[in-house]
């Protein structure tokens, strides 16, 4: 079998059982915490589809202990003995474990639920005898209790006596059905689709949207079963890729519902910047430092490296060296936030690893047949609403993982997804469009597909349409995202540099588009900027007067890509950074530490190779001097060589000495020049 039922230890997103104690209370508060503790059991409703039996049994149990501790609250002058201090304490772990049980089997994927179906039955059956020692001991005689209570107690013990684990003979079967299915995909045969909605069927599993819910929280078990070992997860991500396909074939490709839970499913999470990687644009799993200080993913900067380049991507810095240093602080916070959007994380140390895990043939043949199913619609078209649907699906599975964008790519799907670009689409289908080119965004994530967008017919023209009129600044925004993936490679660079429309739409979105897509598209712009023979286009094109708009809006972003500009782009770049000089100055004394480390590079260079001017200009700035000191002593160790590197350009001339200002030519002031710097 793909899956057994061995595999599959018992749930850890609650705590286990041993991490429940029990409570130091006062006699009459023990018994009140028990009387409380009972009634929230009796009043939850007991699993649907699977193990309705052994949950209903225990809530019915509950109920009648309530019962009895209601009535032992009566009396005004409760005092136990010991010996029944001992049995209600240990009663209360039980019943927080029966709780904890139902709450969390009540959430979970019906699923892994079912697969691991005689472990959660041995989990209730465990309970039951537990519940039926403790009764067994329970002192009776003791608590001076009614008749009628008595023979409550009585009760419970008699349907506390079953001796045997109950496994529903149905769910068995029903068990059966799913692992057949996974052998089924396993060995490259398509499941038939009666079969699927029957199993689907039973399992409450009866539309689009609870097939979402089912692949979220199967999802979040990967997270749960972290320590569990590869092959596990693996094969949870392998019921997750059955769903997948399920969901597509008996429901048809949809569009999310906005109210399914208010919540958006992990595939489309928005991640924040500082968790992505600056060259995939994927969620760092492995956050590493390189020379420059500067973070990526290991396995994008290791290929970056591998592939000949020795310069930071980021800032275009030459690394003084290729080692690369982990970062754990961020891969801890990273953890967290994964933890908290319900997201699977792991470190990812090979390309065969998918959610942490190495995928398993039964997931990779399970996301080949869906993708197929999706491209045949599209071959196929019915409408463009149908269309809008299966894009979207495919944007969520290229989102995923590797596997999944090489699958949707080899099928054949960009050139069809070129089509959904052109603004005779947009505007009939504005969410078409969207759809279309975050699907391309999340396909050129993968090495391999950004050769395969950049040589199909009409999708750069596609995407540069979209970045100049997409109908949204979310379309605009992506097509900027995406344009920054291709840039990842340096002869998809210089081929899209050359073209002016890019540089025009990124310039335009960047001035007037939503923050976020003003990121998008500044992102682009700094890849642009590391190619020298680009810079220049970049000049003209207007990237100063950009930059010195966004500034104050912008920081980081803003003055990285300034810095990168001013460093190759010669004289022309030089003379028109006159005006952002004081700027910098601001930025120096004010701007976060990323961003005075790069304003601190770019003054060097402007100060060097701009001419005397650059420096009066500098020095004119109120409390520069102290701005500089000030980042000597606290800045990165690049700030401040950098600031050591300025003050001493000031001090030079301020003393009317020789300058090197102009790569290498000296340019002299007399002493009668002199002008104070402020202080």
């Amino acid at each position: 079998m793909a899956v057994t039922q061995e595999a599959f230890p018992p749930r850890k997103r609650r705590p286990s059982a041993g991490s429940f104690i029990s409570p130091k209370l006062s006699d009459r508060n023990l018994v009140q915490s028990l009387y409380l503790l009972s009634q929230e059991i009796s009043s939850m409703k007991p699993l649907q589809f699977l193990h309705k039996r052994n949950s209903l049994s225990h809530i019915r149990k509950s109920k009648l202990l309530s019962i009895l501790f209601e009535e032992l609250l009566r009396n005004p002058n409760l005092v136990l003995l010991p010996s029944a201090t001992l049995c209600f304490g240990e009663m209360h772990v039980v019943l927080q474990r029966i709780k904890t049980l139902i709450e969390d089997y009540c959430n979970c994927s019906k699923m892994w639920l079912l697969v691991q179906n005689q472990i959660v039955a041995n989990s209730f059956h465990e309970l039951t005898m537990e519940l039926s020692t403790l009764l067994d001991i329970f002192p009776v005689k003791e608590l001076d209790l009614s008749d009628d209570i008595e023979e409550l107690v009585v009760l419970i013990r008699k349907q506390s006596l079953n001796n045997k684990t109950y496994v529903d003979p149905s769910d068995d079967e029903l068990r059966r059905g799913v692992l057949g299915l996974l052998d089924s995909i396993k060995s490259e045969i398509v499941p038939e689709q009666s079969k699927l909605a029957e199993i689907f069927g039973k399992l409450g599993l009866r539309d689009a949207s609870s097939c979402r819910e089912e692949i979220e929280n199967l999802e979040e078990e990967v997270q749960n079963q972290s320590q569990s070992g590869e092959n596990l997860k693996s094969q949870v991500i392998a019921l997750i890729g059955l769903v997948r396909y399920a969901k597509c074939v008996l429901f048809g490709a949809s569009t999310p519902e906005p109210d399914c839970k208010n919540r958006k499913p992990p595939s489309e999470t928005v991640i924040p910047p500082d968790f992505r990687c600056p060259i995939s644009l994927d969620l760092m799993r492995d956050p590493v430092v390189v020379a420059t200080g500067q973070t990526y993913d290991r396995e994008s900067i290791k290929l970056w490296i591998d592939s000949g380049h020795n310069t930071c991507p980021k800032t275009g810095q030459t690394l003084a060296h290729t080692e690369l240093v982990s970062n754990f602080a961020l891969k801890n916070l990273i953890a967290m936030w994964c933890r908290q959007q319900k997201i699977p994380f792991e470190a990812t140390g090979c390309k065969q690893k998918v959610n942490g895990v190495r995928t398993n043939k039964t997931a990779l043949e399970a996301t080949r047949m869906t993708v197929t199913f999706l491209i045949n619609k599209l071959l196929g078209l019915e409408s463009m609403e149908v269309a809008n649907g299966v894009v979207y699906e495919l944007r969520v599975l290229a989102k995923t993982n590797s596997d999944s964008r090489a699958c949707i790519a080899e099928a054949g799907a960009v050139p069809l997804l070129v089509r959904f670009l052109g603004s005779d689409v947009s505007l009939k289908y504005p969410n078409l469009q969207v759809n279309a080119v975050t699907t391309l965004l999340n396909l050129s994530i993968l090495e391999e597909n950004k050769t395969r967008i950049m040589e199909t017919d009409g999708a750069i023209n596609g995407i540069i349409e979209v970045l100049r009129t997409g109908v949204s600044w979310e379309a605009r925004g992506n097509a900027a995202a995406t344009i920054f993936s291709l840039t990842g490679v340096q002869s998809h660079r210089k081929k899209l540099g050359r073209k002016t429309r890019v540089i025009k739409g990124l310039m335009e979105l960047a001035r007037d588009g939503s923050t976020s897509s003003k990121r998008d598209a500044l992102a682009a712009i700094l890849n642009l900027a590391g190619e020298r023979e680009i810079v220049g286009r970049l000049v003209d094109g207007g990237v100063m007067q950009t930059i010195i708009g966004l500034m104050d809006v912008l920081q980081e972003e803003t003055v990285i890509i300034l810095e990168s500009v001013v460093r190759r782009g010669g004289v022309v770049a030089i003379s028109a950074a006159y005006n952002v000089v004081k700027k910098l100055g601001k930025v120096l004394r004010d701007g976060s530490e990323r961003a005075q480390e790069s304003a601190a590079a770019t003054l060097v260079t402007i100060c060097r190779k701009g001419g005397l001017e650059f420096v009066v200009e500098l020095a004119s700035i109120p409390g520069i001097e102290r701005a500089i000191w000030d980042l000597m002593a606290t800045g990165t160790m690049r700030s401040k060589r950098k600031a050591s590197t300025l003050l001493r350009i000031l001090r030079r001339w301020s003393a009317g000495l020789d300058l090197d200002v102009m790569d290498g030519n000296t340019a002299t002031m007399s002493s009668s020049r002199m002008i104070a710097l402020p202080s």
